[in-house]
């Protein structure tokens, strides 16, 4: 059985995931209007990916005796100056994400709800992963600079994108 506080907060971050999808839908909208398809498609995954975290919380909270709350959203920016302003608010999205969650493991830890805690792992592990994806590729976009060529290979190749977490178990792939 989840406490109120655990109840509460865990619906906060279902919230959050929600968002989460919403930026990532905003941001594939941008660049596919942008002509830039490879990096709309990488958005319109990591879009629904956001929105499978959500309902893994939404899953638990109720199947723990809670009940998950779906609210309104805020809505997500949809204008950026440049692919890599995209980029960047993108990282800065995931750290704000990876803070939630570092809440949520705090919370967890004081009242003693283990179970909690350990369902939290997975999302610990999963926020590693997102914000080492988002630096790898603000850095290849460093790298671009204004190179429009540079810009074209880095659209045809995002889609395979890998990155290698040190959260991640050995041999496993994104």
């Amino acid at each position: 059985m989840l406490s109120k506080s655990i109840e509460t907060a865990l619906n906060k971050q279902i919230r959050i995931e929600a968002e989460s999808s919403q930026v990532y839908l905003a941001m594939a909208v941008w660049a596919e209007v942008k002509g830039l398809e490879g990096i709309s498609n990488f958005m319109y995954d990591q879009s629904d990916e956001e929105r499978e975290h959500m309902l893994k919380l939404v899953k638990f909270v109720n199947e723990r005796g809670g009940h998950a709350h779906i609210s309104e959203l805020n809505a997500p920016n949809v204008e950026f100056n440049s692919f890599k302003e995209m980029f960047q608010k993108l990282l800065e999205h995931e750290v704000f994400v990876s803070e939630s969650i570092n809440e949520l493991v705090h919370i967890s830890l004081q009242e003693k709800d283990y179970a909690t805690h350990n369902f939290l792992q997975w999302y610990v592990a999963e926020q590693i992963e997102e914000e080492a994806v988002a630096r790898t590729i603000l850095d290849k976009i460093n790298m671009i600079g204004d190179d429009k060529g540079g810009l074209y290979l880095f659209d045809r190749d995002i889609q395979q994108l890998t990155v290698s977490s040190a959260a991640q178990t050995p041999g496993a792939g994104m």
